[in-house]
C-alpha cells in the first residue's frame, strides 16, 4: 500500500519535505513548504500490462540523478518520487517534471513505460510480487490478504508545520473537506481488467486498512499520542508509518501529510493538488490564530461523503457534510476555492488553481478522461496508452 514504506524506511526518512523531528513553533510563522510524493505504475509497452520491475527502475533512476529521492513500493509494479520543499508551485513544478521524466527514463532502458493512475488498467497477479525488505515481509506477515490489493497509487502532498499541536489543528479544520479532494483527484475507475463503477477505486481500497479514512478529530496532542499508543498497542499498526489517515503528522519529518488524492495522470493536476492543500493549510492556520473553532461533523457523514466522493468523483453529486444534503461535485469544489481564495491569493496561485479547475470541468477528471479514452475504440489498452502518454505533459 502506499505508506507501507514511508514510515520507517528510508523512503521517508529521505524525504526532504523539512528535515527532522518537531520542534518548537517559530515566533514568526514562516511561508508554508509543500513538497509531494507520487507513486507510479510500470508497465509493459506492448501488452498495457503492469510490470514488476520497480527496483530495477529504482536504482536505474536513482544512478540518473534522483538519489533518494526515488524509491521502491510495496509491490515490485510500483515505483515512488518525492521532491525537495518548495515555497512556490513553479519550482516544484520543474521539479515534479524532471523527476517524472527521469523516470520515464530509467524506465525505458528497461523496456518499460510508467502510467499515474490511481490502480492498474491491466495486469497484476493475485498475490502480487512484494518488493524486497525487511518492513515488506513484516507486512505481508502481519496483514496477510489484505497485502494483495494494494497496487494502488497515491499523490501525498507535505505542508510544512513543525509544531504538532498547530498541525493537528490544522488537521482538524482540513478533515470536512476530504471528500472533495478525493473528487478533485479521483483517478482509478479500472482495476486488473475491469471497470470498477467508481471514479476512485484507490480509496475503497485503502479504507480497507484498520486505520485508514478520515482522521479523528484531536482535541490535543496527548489525545493523539494517547489514541496513537492504544492502536499501536493492538497490533492493527506495525508503527506510526501505518497510520493511514488521509491527514495524519509525519512521525519523521515535521510536516502534515494530506494523502486522499490518488495519483494525477500529469504534472499539472499535481500541482493543482498541492496548490490547493497548501492554501487549505494555510487558510486553517488564519483561522486557528483568530480563534475559529473547527467544524465537526458526524465521523459517520464524513465516511459516507468519502464514499460517495469516491464513486462519482467529480461528475456526480457530493455530501455537504456539515447539512448531510447532495450537491453537485462541483459546488463543492467551487465552495473550497472560495474558502481559500485569499490564501490563494496571498501565494499567487489563483491563477493556476483557477486555470487547473476549468480545465478539469471543461475536460474531465481523470476518471472520466480514462473512460472517455476507453469509449474512444471500446479498448482497455487505449486507456493505458492515454496514461504513458500524459505522464511528462
Amino acid at each position: 500500500m502506499d505508506g507501507e514504506a514511508d514510515g520507517t524506511t528510508d523512503a521517508e526518512t529521505s524525504l526532504p519535505c523539512g528535515r527532522g523531528r518537531r520542534r518548537a513553533a517559530a515566533a514568526v510563522r514562516e511561508p508554508l513548504t509543500v513538497g509531494v510524493e507520487e507513486e507510479y505504475l510500470l508497465v509493459d509497452p506492448m501488452t498495457r500490462e503492469v510490470s514488476p520491475r520497480g527496483q530495477k527502475v529504482v536504482t536505474q533512476a536513482s544512478s540518473l540523478g534522483l538519489g533518494e529521492r526515488v524509491g521502491t513500493e510495496l509491490t515490485c509494479y510500483q515505483v515512488e518520487g518525492r521532491t525537495e520543499p518548495h515555497t512556490g508551485m513553479g519550482g516544484l513544478g520543474e521539479q515534479i517534471r524532471s523527476m517524472r521524466a527521469v523516470i520515464a527514463g530509467a524506465a525505458g532502458r528497461q523496456g518499460l513505460r510508467v502510467v499515474s493512475s490511481g490502480s492498474p488498467v491491466l495486469g497484476q497477479s493475485l498475490p502480487p510480487p512484494i518488493s524486497q525488505g525487511a518492513r515488506y515481509a513484516r507486512s505481508v506477515a502481519t496483514f496477510r490478504a489484505l497485502d494483495d490489493e494494494q497496487t494502488a497509487c497515491a499523490c501525498h502532498i507535505h505542508i510544512g508545520i513543525p509544531d504538532l499541536a498547530r498541525a493537528l489543528k490544522v488537521s482538524n479544520h482540513l478533515r470536512p473537506w476530504i471528500p472533495v479532494l478525493i473528487a478533485l483527484s479521483a483517478n482509478s475507475p479500472y482495476w486488473s481488467g475491469r471497470d470498477t463503477g467508481y471514479a476512485s477505486w484507490r480509496t475503497m481500497t485503502a479504507a480497507r486498512w484498520p486505520i485508514a479514512g478520515p482522521p479523528p478529530y484531536f482535541e490535543s496532542p496527548a489525545h493523539f499520542e494517547d489514541l496513537v499508543g492504544c492502536v499501536m498497542e493492538t497490533g492493527a499498526v506495525m508503527d506510526r508509518g501505518g497510520l493511514y489517515w488521509d491527514i495524519r503528522p509525519s512521525s519523521h519529518v515535521p510536516t502534515l501529510e494530506v494523502r486522499a488524492a490518488d495519483a494525477a495522470t500529469t504534472t499539472d493536476e499535481t500541482l493543482l493538488l498541492a496548490a490547493v492543500v497548501k492554501a487549505m493549510a494555510a487558510t486553517a492556520l488564519e483561522a486557528i490564530d483568530a480563534g475559529e473553532p473547527a467544524p465537526r461533523p458526524q465521523p459517520e457523514t464524513l465516511r459516507a461523503a468519502c464514499w460517495r466522493a469516491a464513486r462519482d468523483g467529480l461528475s456526480g453529486k457530493g455530501v455537504d457534510v456539515l447539512t448531510s444534503r447532495l450537491v453537485p461535485a462541483e459546488v463543492r469544489v467551487e465552495q473550497l476555492v472560495r474558502w481559500i481564495q485569499p490564501a490563494l491569493g496571498h501565494h499567487g496561485d489563483l491563477g493556476l488553481v483557477r486555470a487547473g479547475w476549468s480545465r478539469l470541468r471543461a475536460k474531465g477528471g481523470g476518471a472520466e478522461r480514462q473512460r472517455a479514452a476507453c469509449r474512444r475504440r471500446a479498448g482497455l489498452p487505449d486507456v493505458v496508452d492515454h496514461l504513458i502518454d500524459s505522464l511528462t505533459i
